[in-house]
């Protein structure tokens, strides 16, 4: 009760009884990598995904304009078979949220799934049915969409983006009796069940606790003091740093890094005590050491 009042109060949430949609979702479609003259099909499947995102009331919140979640839905179509109507493709997807009084934009989640098949064709009408998940592209961008205000969520309130995230968790499973990759417990550690487990496993609980922690008392808290800001974003890394010792295996931690590594360069740099640059680039270094060109810039 007190997250879902939390989150009401960040958001400032309108009691109207209309509610706009929860997404601000562009989508693009790539088929640079086929040959084909026909456009139609993939012109078809970018207007109908982004309305599918955009128009689907996926929570019981209220979101004003300004609120929803910008997230960019990158499709590259790889392959294309006309006469089954499938196609294999890979999926870039960021989401990003606004910082607290301010202009800038934060990359809140990013990931690259290899396994965006499904089948599709002009004439197809995508609908989401929670209790009939028969669709794998439908189950794909509905799994994306809970996970992208999942996380939003976290950001705003202490675990507040479970119950949207649990949700995300039926569909894999659901979705696992559909017969297409990316849903299997045993296929990759980095597709959507194995990303998914990680951040909900509870030994992983401080990594929510650190997105909370670093957007919400860090990132948010700049524009009033950078200093205050910047010790909460050193405290949520340290936390990054448990999350790492406590399960290993988990690609968490990396991928953080690599979303954030322009932005932490830009915090640290020039800014901060000696000591306190050390840790950072020492925690970093651990966790993802081939990024070391830039860790080395957070001391200067």
């Amino acid at each position: 009760m007190k997250q879902q009042t939390a989150i009401l109060a960040l958001l400032a949430l309108s009691a109207l009884p209309s509610r706009a949609q929860e997404l601000n979702a562009k989508v693009v479609v790539n088929t640079a990598q086929i040959s084909n003259t026909k456009t139609e099909v993939f012109d078809a499947l970018q207007e109908k995904a982004q309305s599918y995102l955009n128009d689907h009331q996926w929570t019981d919140l209220s979101y004003k304009e300004v609120e929803k979640i910008a997230c960019n839905f990158n499709i590259t179509v790889n392959k294309w078979d006309e006469s089954s109507n499938s196609m294999e493709c890979t999926l870039l997807l960021t989401s990003s949220r606004p910082v607290y009084n301010s202009s800038y934009n934060t990359t809140l989640y990013s990931v690259n799934d290899g396994d965006f098949n499904f089948n599709f064709q002009t004439t197809d009408q995508l609908e989401w049915n929670a209790d009939n998940v028969d669709n794998n592209l439908t189950a794909m961008l509905a799994y994306y969409a809970y996970v992208i205000i999942g996380y939003d969520m976290d950001s705003m309130a202490p675990l507040g983006g479970t119950s949207y995230l649990q949700t995300a968790e039926d569909i894999v499973t659901n979705a696992q009796n559909l017969g297409f990759t990316g849903w299997s417990s045993f296929s990759s550690s980095q597709n959507r069940f194995g990303l998914l487990n990680d951040y909900m496993d509870g030994s992983m609980e401080d990594y929510r606790q650190m997105i909370y922690k670093y957007h919400r008392e860090g990132l948010d808290q700049m524009a009033e003091s950078t200093d205050k800001g910047r010790a909460a974003i050193t405290e949520s890394l340290e936390l990054l740093d448990n999350c790492k010792n406590a399960r290993t295996m988990s690609q968490l931690p990396t991928l953080f890094t690599e979303c954030k590594r322009d932005e932490l360069v830009d915090i640290y740099s020039g800014h901060g005590t000696a000591e306190e640059k050390e840790n950072v680039y020492n925690i970093l270094f651990g966790i993802n050491p081939s990024m070391s060109d830039y860790w080395e810039k957070i001391k200067k």
